[in-house]
């Protein structure tokens, strides 16, 4: 079973991500800011990170970079309201799976879900 961290103080604009995900078999945990994803990760081990763009003391890419710091093969994608230009240009060097739009809905969990079951059976192979 794939397990999931969300990341976002508005877990109601996130129900039908976190639906998709469940309904693609993937068990959800929350958290709520930064420092909480760090604390989470010293305990348990996720197969993905998704970060909502408005986290109380940092944004999510500013998150996500302290993230990928400590531990480059975090799987993350990010939650933003940013154009896809803008986005790339945000978060380039980061290695993000995905930009999700404000309101993800199921659709986006399941797309994410594919591309991120084909990234680890890659670094199974390699593995």
């Amino acid at each position: 079973m794939l397990r999931i961290l969300l990341a976002s103080t508005d877990k109601d604009s996130l129900f039908d991500l976190k639906t998709g995900f469940e309904e693609g078999g993937a068990q959800i945990v929350w958290a709520v800011t930064c420092g909480d994803i760090f604390l989470r990760l010293k305990e348990e081990k996720f197969d993905l990170i998704v970060i909502d763009e408005k986290l109380p003391e940092m944004n999510g890419l500013e998150c996500i970079e302290k993230l990928i710091y400590l531990n480059p093969m975090l799987n993350c994608a990010s939650i933003s309201s940013l154009s896809p230009d803008e986005f790339h240009e945000a978060s380039e060097g980061l290695g993000l799976l995905m930009q999700l739009p404000e309101k993800p809905d199921k659709e986006d969990a399941l797309k994410l879900l594919d591309h991120l079951k084909i990234i680890l059976n890659l670094t199974k192979k390699v593995s």
